[in-house]
């Protein structure tokens, strides 16, 4: 076997080669370093290091080269049918199963290939309706990577899966999933404490959604209005917003054709709660409790949404001035944020200040 590196430009890698295959990727030796002539070999190494011909020192591609491997990318989109467009769904469907399990800690590497598969289908394929349909599906798997991204504490990462998230939607020609990912990607801006922007983008959601939108949908839009209007120290404007969410929700708060929306009464009942904590309203903690024990019966519920809720109840019980509370629910929230991975919730625990007396002490 022969080890050679790439002729020219950053050393990326050593490539290895048998003696039996050097005259048809070889043209010479020179100075140890050897030029690839093969132009299969050539596109081998740019999709396996992600670098142009420049970048790894190959002469620019031939026109001809460069028309086949046009050609064979855009056969392997036509090739794209209703039943690859289904599996590319069900696996997004499958790694957010894992997410409200699990937390975010298995998920991200998993969206992120994902994506790049279905990426690189859209953008070689012709068909319109293969396009939105991908455009659909890439949205909700970016949504939910934000989600995860936010999750591990990386915010920058997570607008910009949201940003992503927003173009494929508009793509998509579909209003609703652009709402929801205006909407989720508001809460980003209520973390770095923006939330008069958060406000003016949930504004937006509501507006691009209006009425036509099913009414799960609705609800969860007034609702995550509300808790923007909360943050924004907006009580009667915020309880009016979860007001009309209650109004909203439907009997029956599943709808197989928004598989990202996970909502019925205990999460709506939750989410108040939150709001309440965010306005310094003492009925917070009523609400929370309330909430926590319908969603121990639910089997709806989600991993990630239970550790924002014993944060919460940490919180609320701090500012009640009960410490021993407050210590009993942040150890149960740092204990699950920590099997999942939540440094969200992590970061919120380390500001948690409890009362000086009635207490133990530390969370």
């Amino acid at each position: 076997m022969i080890r050679f590196l790439l002729k020219r430009g950053p050393q990326i890698g050593v490539a290895v080669a048998s003696e039996s295959s050097l005259p048809i990727m070889l043209s010479r030796w020179e100075n140890g370093h050897v030029e690839v002539t093969d132009p299969g070999y050539r596109r081998l190494f740019r999709e396996f290091y992600g670098r142009t011909n420049e970048e790894l020192g190959f002469p620019p591609d031939l026109l001809s080269e460069s028309t086949e491997e046009l050609r064979d990318r855009l056969v392997i989109a036509r090739g794209v049918d209703r039943e690859t467009l289904d599996l590319f769904q069900s696996q997004v469907n499958s790694i957010r199963g894992s997410d409200k399990r699990f937390g975010s800690l298995p998920v991200l590497d998993q969206l992120n290939t994902l994506i790049g598969q279905m990426e690189k289908v859209r953008t070689f394929s012709v068909n319109t309706a293969s396009r939105q349909r991908l455009a659909a599906t890439l949205t909700d798997a970016r949504t939910l990577a934000g989600w995860t991204a936010l999750d591990r504490g990386s915010q920058v990462q997570a607008w910009q899966y949201h940003e992503d998230a927003k173009v494929s939607a508009r793509e998509a020609d579909s209003p609703y999933l652009l709402a929801h990912a205006a909407a989720q990607q508001a809460v980003i801006l209520l973390d770095i404490g923006e939330p008069e922007s958060a406000v003016e983008l949930l504004e937006f959601a509501r507006y691009v959604a209006e009425n036509r939108a099913p009414s799960l949908l609705r609800t969860w839009l007034a609702a995550a209005h509300g808790e923007g209007l909360a943050a924004a120290g907006r009580h009667d404007d915020a309880l009016r917003a979860f007001d009309e969410a209650q109004s909203l929700l439907p009997a029956n708060p599943i709808d197989p054709e928004m598989p990202f929306l996970l909502l019925n009464d205990a999460h709506l009942l939750r989410w108040r709660g939150s709001a309440l904590l965010r306005l310094g309203d003492h009925d917070a903690i009523n609400e929370l409790e309330a909430a926590a024990q319908r969603l121990e019966q639910s089997p709806a519920s989600a991993v990630r949404g239970q550790v924002g809720m014993l944060t919460d109840l940490a919180f609320a019980y701090a500012a009640a001035g009960d410490s021993r509370m407050a210590v009993e629910y942040a150890r149960k929230a740092r204990r699950l944020a920590t099997q999942i991975g939540s440094d969200r919730q992590r970061r919120r625990l380390a500001n948690l200040e409890l009362p000086q007396s009635g207490g133990s002490g530390v969370a």
